[in-house]
């Protein structure tokens, strides 16, 4: 089952009436919404299952609560104004890199994926691995059919050279990222389309040569294999 109109305006309505009384007003809705969402997130474990090992997989895994953290935020509107997930071997709590879809009108939905928030060391096997090789980066992310579906990466970089590498190194470019992350945005005419989830689950399929050299460095402590 797709993503329906009335998701995208039951979104729309929350991001206007952001409370809880609202929100316990618009219960009934909201559960059909959920419903709804739940049905796509189980499409695409299947969809994804057939390239990545989801066996054990639940919608629960994946599905990320629409209530608000706020307990350390200045903004304290209680709910999400987006419905979420990822997914990965493992689920959403296995800290794998992982695919994340995200939902949200006015063609603000995306999948995404890549080095968000890298720990400390994740960053620096990151760069060791550049400096080492970066050949097999560069043809994971400059591959013609990667670029064409998800661009350049985004994602904040330091200004010259990290520390302990020269600032004349050949690939500083790719050294300096401190999160290195690519998406693909949706209008909502393309999110509503019956074939919404097929083409996500393609468009994952050509990320994941990106999601496997990192989890390779980062848990499986593999050298990436170079593709030529």
């Amino acid at each position: 089952m797709a993503i329906t109109q009335q998701t995208l305006d039951f979104l729309r309505e929350l991001a206007a009436n952001n409370t809880r009384e609202w929100f316990q007003a618009n219960k009934k809705p909201y559960e059909s919404v959920k419903a709804s969402f739940e049905e796509s997130i189980q499409h695409l474990i299947h969809l994804i299952g057939t390239f990545e090992n989801m066996s054990g997989v639940k919608v629960k895994d994946c599905n990320y609560r629409i209530a608000r953290d706020v307990r350390f935020s200045l903004d304290k509107s209680p709910y999400k104004t987006w419905l979420s997930a990822s997914f990965s071997e493992g689920g959403r709590k296995s800290n794998r890199m992982d695919y994340y879809l995200h939902i949200q009108p006015n063609s603000e939905s995306f999948l995404g994926g890549g080095m968000y928030a890298p720990t400390p060391a994740q960053l620096a096997t990151f760069r060791q691995e550049i400096d080492y090789n970066a050949q097999s980066l560069k043809n994971i992310i400059y591959n013609p059919t990667f670029v064409d579906m998800f661009g350049t990466g985004v994602g904040e970089k330091v200004k010259t050279a990290p520390k302990g590498y020269d600032k004349q190194h050949p690939d500083l470019d790719l050294l300096q990222y401190k999160q290195l992350f690519f998406w693909k945005k949706f209008t909502d005419a393309e999110v509503l389309q019956t074939d919404f989830e097929q083409k996500v689950g393609e468009y994952c399929k050509t990320l994941k040569p990106y999601l496997d050299y990192l989890n390779a460095i980062f848990f499986d402590h593999e050298e990436p294999e170079i593709s030529l």
